[in-house]
């Protein structure tokens, strides 16, 4: 303990309730990241002003960088972070001084972590102070869809506030999404894409924007290898491209597809992230020319959630050397999951408790007859207990009825009673499981099947796989639009919904559009079929606008039943609300 507490810094004791201001952080007019470093070691926060300016600098420094990044080496290749700050720290201690040293990340540092915006923040500043030292590529997780449904938005809102949050999904559509890095190796964070050829499809992307759940922006962040990845699994009429079951977007690509892409652009190796890895990172099979790994794949959080029991890694390159170091995680601070309060985590004790009074309650009710039966009657109410008995007799049939019911709640009383126990009993193995879940459900049946809860988190690939529906894109609500408001509106004042407001969409208008998910074939034939798609979303008309007369045809109590609904979801710069498309899998997608 003593030498992890050396390494990373960190001091038992209580957090430090003093807040960096400003002109602390931004000492003699320039960001100071060594003082952040420690303040944020003692769990310190920042002010909102110092917080905001930090965001707004490094949007800055990262917008006038190029899509597609060219950097030199020997530089450090960090893969995701997920918010292990004190992770991170022996990130730097691996790869030197960051003032010094380079650094290439490839995405990943929010969600999931407890400490994803002391990494937001001090990576910033680093950027802010040497831009030339420090690279930071997108992630999956640098977008506003995700980090509303795992733990980010939960935190900077806890922390900070959401206006922070806001702050800082603005400046993740900044960042970069791949470099190349001493013109031999593509960094990216998810993989390559069927509309990707060449680096200046790159270069070409308009990356200021939220991530779509398709297309070429979206194949960089989220596509994986195929699990038959190698030239031995991969048969001639293998397409290079296939459906991502796994994520719910993007492509599953093949080895050949990576070695083609490599030749044609003269690259020797893809380095990605986005996979955990056991050992924290793992080579793929070589290339059949070069004899080098084909791929690279590293994953840069040890014991990622505090369950998975791996190992993190660094890639040194430069030189015309590779080297990989390992490391093991570090303490941190303890948190709950989810950001939970302790009121929440005693609920089980609780319950267990009421469910333990409720279940003795309901069993002495059944059985207050048979403790009757050797009471003494006095023989003036005799004859009463004899009429009453004849009464029951008659009438046994209900009564075995109702006894059965009575049974029946005993059992589910009891039920419940063994399901609190074991919330109780095995309290920090359920804690391990709800980080797995954003949603704070762990799985269901776990409490009920007989086993240890720790089994389910006894080992890598049996955590991997209760951890698999979150590396899944989530769903996603369809927001209501302004019709839909419009439309409840009129009903709710006793309006003629089809004299309000004509429903905007007609099948005459929007014919059915093809969709390219689950399209497999060469690069070139997908692109074929990708024109061939982006021409037929052309020619579909545009929807028209509401006319005068329909939209006079809304009466005033409609109105103002209007005004009093607030709309969920609407653009963060311009206020504007915005429509919603589905993906082929069904989920529906919020335009950004």
């Amino acid at each position: 303990m003593g030498d992890d507490s050396e390494a990373t810094g960190v001091r038992p004791g209580r957090p430090t309730k003093n807040v960096l201001e400003l002109d602390d952080v931004y000492w003699g007019g320039t960001v100071q990241p060594d003082r952040l470093l420690q303040h944020f070691k003692r769990e310190g926060r920042v002010s909102l002003d110092a917080a905001s300016k930090i965001i707004s600098d490094g949007s800055t420094a990262l917008r006038q960088e190029p899509t597609l990044l060219h950097v030199s080496g020997p530089v450090s290749v960090v893969g995701d972070i997920h918010g292990q700050f004190f992770d991170l720290l022996r990130v730097f201690k691996i790869g030197g001084d960051p003032a010094t040293s380079k650094y290439l990340f490839l995405g990943d540092y929010v969600d999931r972590g407890f400490f994803s915006i002391e990494c937001m923040l001090y990576l910033w500043a680093l950027k802010i102070r040497y831009p030339k030292n420090i690279y930071l590529l997108r992630g999956n997780h640098e977008c506003r869809h995700l980090t509303e449904y795992f733990t980010f938005q939960t935190e900077c809102t806890y922390k900070y506030s959401r206006w922070i949050y806001d702050e800082c999904m603005k400046s993740f559509d900044c960042l970069p999404l791949a470099a190349i890095l001493d013109t031999q190796f593509l960094c990216v964070h998810g993989g390559l894409s069927p509309e990707i050829t060449t680096l200046r499809d790159i270069e070409l992307i308009d990356r200021f924007q939220e991530p779509p759940a398709k297309g070429p922006m979206c194949d960089l962040l989220w596509a994986d290898p195929s699990a038959e990845f190698g030239p031995e699994n991969e048969e001639p009429s293998t397409p290079f491209f296939s459906e991502n079951a796994a994520r719910g977007c993007s492509y599953y690509f093949t080895y050949q597809a990576t070695c083609r892409f490599l030749e044609n652009n003269d690259l020797l190796c893809l380095v990605r992230a986005h996979e955990v890895q056991d050992a924290g990172f793992r080579m793929y099979e070589t290339h059949y020319s070069s004899g080098f790994p084909s791929m690279i794949c590293v994953f840069s959080a040890p014991n990622y959630l505090d369950v998975y029991n791996n190992k993190g890694a660094v890639l040194q390159l430069g030189g015309g050397a590779l080297k990989v170091k390992q490391f093991v995680h570090a303490p941190h601070p303890y948190w709950l999951p989810n950001f939970m309060d302790v009121f929440t985590w005693s609920l089980p004790f609780v319950a267990e408790k009421v469910a333990e009074m409720l279940h003795t309650v309901v069993k002495s009710t059944d059985g207050s007859d048979k403790d009757s039966e050797d009471e003494e009657v006095p023989i003036e109410e005799a004859a009463s207990l004899r009429g009453i008995v004849a009464e029951r007799e008659s009438a046994g049939s209900a009564v075995s009825e109702r006894g059965d019911v009575i049974r029946q709640k005993i059992r589910s009383v009891g039920r419940m009673a063994r399901l609190f126990s074991v919330l109780r009993e095995e309290r920090e193995g359920i804690l391990k499981l709800k980080g797995l879940c954003p949603s704070g459900q762990i799985p269901c049946g776990t409490l009920l099947g007989g086993g240890s809860v720790e089994d389910v988190v006894s080992s890598f690939e049996k955590v991997q796989a209760a951890d698999a529906v979150n590396e899944k894109l989530p769903p996603q609500v369809t927001p209501p639009t302004p019709g839909s408001l419009l439309r409840k509106a009129t009903v709710a004042a006793g309006t003629r919904v089809d004299q309000a407001l004509p429903h905007p969409r007609s099948t005459e208008r929007n014919p059915p559009q093809p969709s390219l998910s689950g399209v497999n074939g060469t690069p070139t034939e997908i692109l074929a079929k990708s024109a061939s798609f982006k021409a037929d979303r052309s020619s579909t008309a545009d929807d028209k606008p509401l006319s005068r007369s329909s939209a006079s045809t809304v009466t005033a109590a409609a109105l103002g039943s209007l005004a009093n609904t607030s709309h969920p979801l609407k653009d963060r710069d311009s206020g504007s609300t915005r429509g919603s498309r589905k993906t082929a899998n069904g989920a529906a997608v919020i335009p950004d």
